[in-house]
């Protein structure tokens, strides 16, 4: 892919497909030359209020995103990923930081000046446009993204990314889920989100694929548009989006003809999921690693290599390293746990108006993840955990994962989701919670732990759920299981 800017590439997919279909939602659909036209009619409106200045795009995954999206780069202005899904108090504080000259919406926000857009309206901004003289605005070392951190705890970070850098991240997202011409993409996961914003916005545009897009993640829905789209390429994104498709009463006996890859990302994969989707589709899931600080990181390839249970390899000219998690200094030797450090061409340069947390990010000219794991002889990358999820029971580390892949191996268990809980004796134990595929009860959970882990790893309880609570981005809430507890 020859392109410095995002803008450029969508301009070179405008103008090697003006007819191929573009984008497909509930609403209506566009092909690449309709979504140009509203992208200048839209950027033409903006352009004397924002060139220069940062926008807001406060929108669900939607045709309306993809062109407001350009629309701003076209208008000279920096575009602002604002998770749809957050309460209108968080909305408000993170609009009040950015000083957005105008944010684009479905809904009004008190807070700041909103231009209101929805996929209905799209039509009504296309203008004619000349192929032979569109241009693409803007420069490599504009940022052509702020995107935001997970936002776990606090207020989430500003990310600001550059042309040059998402550049190299689509590139690097190619070359782990290698795609063709007229591929079918059925993303998932938020298009704020830098998962759903390569599956749904970036890598799409690079052959000139075309983008399917639920109105909402209902397992049911995303089934039928599986089999009914044509969809070459599943977004997926999280372990907990597989368990949810493949929970749905349509699944066993829906067929898949065209669905060819099927990438995994956003939390590690329990060997299970792994398992179930092979056996039920034929397909691999494809998983990789990464994070709005640096995406990808690494991809389980068919050319470089697939190992079921890891992240992968390193994708092209990145760096990984495991570090001892005390003072992160220290390279440990392949097979030995710690905390994954990684640098590369596509990797941010700081939090905005955060100096602090830049610095305990950015260390030694690498991105400390805050996630640990081990190297192996060949390259693979295996995640063990988070390193502030990690459980302390009399002094020993408990990792979560452990105890949510053994679970997971019940044959009544479709989820598992394990934190810790504070104690007055042991400092902390774990906590189990679990959602069913079919009648069981606690305490035969409970027996099932007895027999296969060591008495400090046991959960202290097993708590059976209807559904898991899901993020935004679709991982499973942990927090908000923690403050259940």
């Amino acid at each position: 892919m020859k392109v410095d800017t995002v803008a450029a590439a969508f301009v070179a997919a405008v103008q090697s497909a003006p007819d191929a279909l573009y984008c497909k939602s509930a609403v209506g659909q566009l092909t690449y030359a309709q979504a140009a036209g509203a992208v200048l009619g839209l950027a033409d409106e903006l352009r004397p209020a924002v060139q220069g200045k940062t926008v807001a795009l406060v929108l669900p995954n939607s045709n309306a995103f993809l062109i407001a999206y350009f629309a701003t780069l076209f208008a000279g202005g920096t575009p602002a990923l604002i998770n749809y899904g957050h309460p209108e108090a968080t909305l408000a504080k993170l609009l009040g930081d950015l000083d957005a000259a105008i944010t684009l919406s479905d809904r009004d926000h008190d807070s700041c000046n909103t231009r209101i857009l929805g996929d209905a309206d799209l039509s009504d901004l296309i203008k004619p446009v000349d192929l032979a003289t569109l241009n693409a605005p803007g420069s490599a070392g504009d940022v052509a993204a702020i995107l935001f951190s997970g936002g776990t705890t606090g207020l989430p970070k500003q990310v600001p990314h550059s042309n040059a850098a998402i550049v190299a991240t689509m590139e690097r997202g190619d070359w782990g889920w290698r795609t063709r011409d007229n591929e079918v993409w059925l993303p998932v996961a938020p298009f704020t989100h830098i998962y759903g914003f390569l599956m749904g916005l970036t890598n799409p545009i690079i052959r000139a694929g075309a983008v399917v897009i639920p109105q909402r993640f209902q397992p049911d829905l995303i089934v039928d548009m599986l089999a009914d789209e044509g969809v070459t390429i599943f977004g997926g994104g999280p372990p907990a989006i597989y368990q949810g498709v493949m929970s749905s009463p349509n699944f066993a006996g829906a067929r898949f003809p065209k669905l060819r890859i099927c990438p995994g990302g956003g939390a590690p994969f329990p060997m299970d999921v792994h398992r179930r989707w092979k056996d039920a589709t034929g397909l691999a899931i494809f998983e990789g690693y990464g994070m709005t600080e640096i995406a990808p990181i690494s991809i389980n390839t068919e050319a470089h290599g697939v190992e079921p249970g890891s992240a992968g390899k390193a994708v092209p000219d990145t760096v990984i390293e495991i570090v001892d998690l005390e003072t992160g200094d220290n390279v440990l030797p392949n097979g030995e746990s710690g905390e994954i450090r990684v640098k590369g061409p596509h990797m941010m340069t700081g939090y905005t108006c955060n100096a602090d947390e830049t610095a305990i990010t950015l260390r030694h000219g690498f991105v400390y993840t805050g996630d640990i794991g081990t190297l192996d002889d060949e390259g693979f990358l295996t995640i063990t955990d988070r390193k502030k999820n990690v459980i302390f029971v009399n002094g020993f580390n408990v990792f979560p994962r452990e105890l949510e892949e053994l679970l997971l191996t019940h044959p009544a268990v479709s989820g598992a989701c394990v934190v810790g809980r504070k104690d007055d004796r042991k400092g902390e134990v774990p906590i189990a919670f679990v959602t069913l595929r079919t009648g069981v009860e606690e305490d035969e959970i409970a027996s099932f732990c007895a027999d296969n882990l060591i008495a400090y790893k046991l959960p202290a309880e097993a708590r059976i759920l209807q559904e898991m609570p899901l993020t935004p981005a679709g991982k499973v809430d942990r927090i908000a299981l923690q403050n259940s507890l």
